[in-house]
């Protein structure tokens, strides 16, 4: 789907004939567009401001006010008494990762499959209402630079290129003869590298910054269904995982962690890492040192899903069905933890698979976020704290810099919302789907969400203006 209408910031340029013979240009005005008759949610307060007018030019929200405004010239669009509220940030996705299998990626996956399906990717986030993405693991600066020249349709992205892992870490995707520190098909496209030592550390992550990663991944831990590693892993040393951290901090921006164990979380959190990912095992403790450290936290809900078990990945493969249960046992307290100690968390789907399965598994990872904890909290993990965790990879590799993400607020991006509806009464308005596996193809965008403006532009409006 393409734009219906830009609302970027433009300079037009009028070019006419001075008495000197010189080209004469003259800066036109920003177009604005004026939301009427919105309630809005401002990505933080648990309370709507109601009857309100949000009032955006060029590419950035100029005022909120509950009063009349005036803007002459002005597109209105009236949002019919729904919910205006900033566009949904994922923290933790993989659009450049088709599946089935990790070894099928690596030993059939082209370059162009995987871009095709990355690009495929980019437009459902869009439309599902995320504005923003945060790949957390295989993607280049490639697809955000197709993305922003305007080539394809999709999401701010925050790529964090390859994975980066020890040898038998959970970012070894390598064939099983595959000799030690031989190139796979991953690595070659710099999607996951294999990592021993604090030297080649330095390598690959400064790599990494140098093809247009806004942040680093590390793989602490390992997984349930990939192949060498026990979700109990504590992989890299210390002096390694510091090494990332200090690579990171050179250009101003920060590490990301898979991080299961208590331990590993502990430690990652003392070694500078301001990201946990999953951090199944989080408890109180980790909480203070989170607080402390200004860190934060996303994690996959559907580990917590009942029929995970069930799941043919796990089911019919005895090594990932025994993983799968013993790590069930362990992470048993993370959603009374996390009540007791909340910490500051992001959403989280981390999606492998097709755009339709990951399609389902969005809406579904949206729905367990509210039956976990409630609407507001939920809203909050999909807007304010993700656009905090976008505003870590700093001044100098972010590459959205000119206003704050995921408020509603004068001065932050118009990335914007309007959904049918009270999120914080009814939160399936924001595109929910209460099942997984099974479940049936979910609609290119859902029919709540009646508008969805990323950058001052409009990608979609269902509201008769």
């Amino acid at each position: 789907m393409k734009p219906i209408g830009s609302m970027a910031l433009a300079v037009g340029l009028a070019i006419g004939l001075a008495s000197d013979g010189a080209a004469q240009a003259e800066p036109t005005a920003p177009q604005q567009v004026l939301f009427t008759n919105v309630n809005v949610f401002d990505g933080v307060n648990d309370k709507l401001v109601r009857n309100a007018q949000v009032l955006v030019e060029g590419n950035l929200i100029k005022t909120v006010s509950t009063g009349s405004l005036s803007a002459a010239g002005a597109t209105v669009i009236d949002g019919g008494g729904g919910t205006l509220l900033p566009g949904f940030i994922e923290n933790h996705a993989h659009l450049m990762l088709p599946g089935p299998t990790l070894p099928s990626m690596e030993a059939n996956s082209t370059w162009e499959d995987l871009a095709i399906h990355g690009t495929q990717m980019a437009q459902m986030y869009l439309m599902q209402g995320f504005t923003t993405v945060r790949d957390a693991g295989g993607a280049n600066a490639g697809l955000r630079r197709a993305i922003d020249s305007g080539q394809i349709n999709g999401p701010r992205f925050y790529p964090s290129a390859a994975f980066l892992s020890t040898r038998g870490g959970h970012a070894d995707f390598a064939n099983y003869t595959s000799p030690p520190g031989e190139d796979s098909n991953f690595s070659r496209l710099n999607m996951a590298q294999e990592v021993d030592s604090v030297a080649a550390m330095h390598k690959f992550a400064r790599n990494n910054f140098r093809m247009g990663a806004t942040q680093l991944k590390y793989m602490q831990s390992g997984g349930v269904v990939s192949a060498f590693d026990p979700w109990q892993l504590l992989a890299g040393s210390p002096e390694e995982i510091k090494a990332a951290v200090q690579v990171a901090n050179e250009y101003g921006s920060y590490v990301m962690a898979h991080s299961y164990r208590k331990e590993a979380i502990m430690s990652a959190l003392e070694a500078g890492v301001k990201s946990i990912e999953h951090g199944f095992m989080f408890d109180c403790e980790i909480s203070e040192l989170m607080e402390e450290k200004g860190a934060y936290i996303t994690t996959n809900l559907t580990a917590f899903d009942p029929g995970l078990l069930d799941i043919p990945a796990v089911r019919d493969v005895p090594a990932s069905l025994a993983k799968a249960k013993s790590a069930s046992a362990a992470f048993a307290d993370y959603i009374d933890n996390m009540k007791r100690c909340p910490a500051k968390r992001g959403f989280h789907t981390d999606c492998v698979g097709t755009v339709a399965a990951c399609n389902i598994q969005i809406a579904y990872e949206k729905h367990l976020n509210n039956h976990f904890f409630g609407p507001h909290a939920s809203l909050v993990a999909m807007t304010s704290v993700g656009g905090e965790i976008a505003a870590l990879s700093g001044d100098f590799m972010n590459p959205y810099t000119e206003g704050k993400l995921g408020v509603i607020e004068e001065g932050a991006y118009a990335d914007i919302l309007i959904l049918e509806g009270n999120p914080l009464e009814d939160f399936s308005v924001v595109g929910t789907g209460d099942q997984w596996f099974g479940a049936a193809p979910r609609p290119d965008s859902p029919e709540t969400i009646r508008l969805i403006m990323k950058d001052g532009v409009i990608y979609k409006n269902t509201l008769g203006q």
